[in-house]
């Protein structure tokens, strides 16, 4: 698979590191290196950011909050993670342009296709927050829809084991891996690495899916050269 330009989602929680919630600054900056190498070696990167690290819209609901006011409330901590993640990329020393799909001018650019297609042309690493812009959708749905817009070529799903798992690895010791599967697969077999939503919509699309572990030192740049362990889903 040539890759050019590629989609990265990362969780607000890859952002929290061992603390768990928050922002952890050596996880901050280990990760922004990634992208930064990622920029140099010549691929165009955009990144969708979730924001789990400070609220997720479902928790609102055991707190009195509708669902709506919820999301809302988790699309502005994902604001917040693209705001970190843009001064720590350009602190590794490749320029960053954070946009949302919420419009917030005094804080960074509102997202539009054309605007952020420029900026990947012109060497700058895409962080985009704000989700969708709408409730109801996830992050992951959120990084499926801007990666067909954006015309990427790969969306990479970071996470903190190696691939897709039939169970969570983590809990079971003989969790069964996967090399490959379908967005059909994965839907059947209600993998639960990215919600249906967004795998129905890589599929329409015809986009492939790269899930890896971001916890290996240049996971991502091996990630977009087809290197090291991770599992391709794939349209067929």
């Amino acid at each position: 698979m040539q890759v050019k330009r590629a989609l990265l989602k990362l969780s607000g929680e890859a952002l929290a590191g061992p603390n768990g919630s928050g922002l952890h600054g050596e996880t901050l900056t280990a990760i922004a290196a990634d992208i930064a190498a990622a920029n140099r070696a010549g691929f165009e990167v955009a990144i969708v950011v979730g924001g789990g690290n400070f609220f997720r819209g479902v928790q609102g609901l055991s707190r009195g909050l509708t669902r709506n006011a919820g999301d809302s409330i988790g699309m502005l901590g994902t604001v917040m993670n693209a705001l970190a993640l843009e001064h720590a990329i350009e602190a590794a020393g490749v320029p960053a342009r954070a946009m949302s799909a919420i419009a917030m001018p005094a804080l960074c650019e509102s997202y539009a296709r054309r605007r952020a297609i420029d900026h990947l042309g012109n060497g700058k690493v895409v962080v985009l927050g704000g989700g969708t812009g709408n409730p109801w959708f996830t992050t992951d749905t959120g990084a499926a829809l801007r990666a067909a817009e954006l015309e990427c070529d790969v969306l990479l799903k970071g996470t903190n084991v190696d691939g897709v798992y039939d169970s969570d690895p983590r809990a079971n010791p003989h969790a069964i891996r996967f090399d490959r599967l379908t967005h059909a697969d994965a839907i059947a077999r209600d993998l639960k690495v990215m919600d249906t939503a967004a795998f129905a919509l890589a599929r329409d699309s015809g986009l492939s899916i790269l899930v890896f572990s971001l916890h290996t030192p240049g996971a991502i740049c091996a990630a977009l050269r087809g290197e090291g362990a991770f599992t391709l889903v794939a349209p067929q």
